[in-house]
């Protein structure tokens, strides 16, 4: 299908809307550039890699305001890889997972372990929620914040009538662009390629005194552990502001930079706010639209940071999706396993609230010319 090229004057000053990897802002590059050959090639047990490390945690204490007792560990690996190491040193019995997309679902996955009692799956339709109960014998209850495949945005609070278990929240494309009180979890667990502006393969972690105690409990049982998945060598190493094996600093260095931006603007209730601008112009315009319509029909569970909207039989999304990007507005489409005619839009924290605005009126632009 041939596409529609937008006037200069209503394109985007940046065109990525991706989901992930997101939005890099070009002065964190700058800054990563003008460190030249201070960090990039140097050994990571030495002091200037060392207080990198030192202070990206510190940045997201700040962030995430953190309470007396909590810490900020991390490790190798991403977001998929502490499914796996919180299956062999988080969950000390059995795990309930809450499934409304894709991301829930890996994680009640890898709790499905055999040396775990099968977990308690509670799922949701995609676009729905569904809320955390307590059921006897369950001693991790774990859900996503945001989930990134639909758009839906979860209550993060631990569940009632369970004093003994720990709530862990998969945060990857929540973390620094939702405002939420970490005191309500016991492990906020995040990739930094979304709201934090960096890249992929490494995950860190906000950890309550609780959580410290369950992973240093858990490794003194005896239990088969591999190295790289060990929670308590993270804890371990991540208090002398390094990880087992060496991390990427370039990915270190995008996430500090993000972290001065942030907190320097106000924090987590910023970043927030600023996420919710942009997101709330994308609800309302799709609301009013005659053509369109958000994914999550209840206001209620609808992500200020990835927002889904579906379009109706006349237009077709991958097509209009198509358009954009021939025109620099890039990666709209929806999440591939869901299968629908739909574009999914990040509004992660980088990405400046005017340029969703100028991408509404692209959308418009397009659909008009494409339905013609």
């Amino acid at each position: 299908m041939a596409t529609v090229t937008l006037p200069s004057d209503l394109l985007p000053a940046d065109g990525r809307f991706g989901c992930g990897p997101s939005k890099i802002r070009p002065e964190q590059l700058a800054a990563l550039a003008a460190s030249g050959s201070a960090l990039l090639g140097t050994s990571h047990r030495q002091p200037a890699v060392k207080n990198l490390v030192g202070a990206v945690r510190e940045g997201l204490a700040d962030l995430f305001r953190l309470p007396e007792g909590y810490e900020i560990i991390l490790g190798n690996g991403g977001s998929t890889a502490f499914w796996d190491a919180a299956a062999f040193g988080l969950i000390e019995r059995r795990a309930q997972n809450l499934q409304f997309g894709e991301f829930g679902g890996k994680f009640a996955k890898a709790a499905a372990a055999p040396w775990l009692e099968a977990p308690d799956v509670r799922a949701a339709e995609p676009g729905t929620s569904i809320a955390a109960a307590a059921v006897e014998g369950v001693d991790v209850y774990a859900w996503p914040h945001n989930e990134t495949s639909t758009g839906v945005a979860t209550a993060i609070r631990r569940v009632d009538g369970d004093a003994g278990a720990l709530t862990v929240i998969d945060a990857t494309s929540a973390a620094g662009g939702i405002d939420f009180d970490v005191a309500e979890t016991d492990v906020y667990y995040f990739a930094p390629q979304k709201n934090l502006g960096s890249d992929g393969g490494i995950w860190f972690a906000a950890v309550s005194p609780a959580a410290i105690e369950r992973i240093e409990r858990i490794a003194a049982s005896g239990r088969y552990i591999p190295e790289f998945l060990s929670l308590k060598n993270a804890v371990d190493n991540s208090r002398l502001n390094q990880t087992l094996n060496t991390p990427a600093v370039a990915t270190l260095h995008l996430l500090d930079s993000q972290l001065q931006w942030i907190n320097g603007n106000g924090g987590l209730a910023w970043a927030g706010a600023r996420t919710a601008e942009s997101s709330d112009a994308l609800y309302a315009w799709a609301d009013a639209a005659s053509f369109a319509t958000p994914f999550v029909a209840d206001p209620a569970d609808r992500s200020p940071v990835v927002v889904t909207i579906d379009f109706d039989e006349r237009v077709d999304a991958a097509a209009v999706a198509k358009s954009l990007r021939a025109n620099g507005i890039v990666d709209t489409e929806p999440y591939r396993k869901l299968g629908r005619n739909q574009l999914r839009i990040a509004t992660f924290v980088a990405i400046e609230p005017d340029d969703v605005r100028k991408l509404i009126s692209c959308i418009d632009y397009t659909v008009e010319r494409i339905a013609d």
